[in-house]
């Protein structure tokens, strides 16, 4: 399994839902799903100074399987028409293997 660590800044988090909603059987077609999900009240230290309040682990079965689903066109409209609008920022805090 292939994992990324991913903060977010969520601005709303309505329209976020909805993209949660609208892309997870897309996610679930590349053979990926959630691991955790956080809403964070306080950072205490971060690498990156942009604000983070969500952060969640993403699964998938390589890491192709990952690069292959965040290029296709229908996860691509997905995120065009809820993520861009719901979230400022993203990091990625780490990618990688899992045992």
């Amino acid at each position: 399994m292939f994992e990324y660590l991913v903060g977010l800044e969520v601005t709303n988090n309505q329209m976020y839902t909805q993209y949660r909603n609208a892309m997870t059987p897309i996610l679930e077609q590349y053979g990926g799903g959630f691991g955790y999900d956080f809403v964070v009240s306080e950072v205490l230290k971060s690498a990156v100074d942009v604000p983070i309040n969500r952060v969640f682990t993403i699964l998938f079965p390589t890491k192709q399987s990952a690069e292959t689903f965040f290029s296709y066109d229908l996860y691509l409209a997905v995120k065009a028409e809820y993520f861009d609008l719901s979230v400022a920022n993203t990091t990625i805090i780490a990618g990688y293997e899992k045992a």
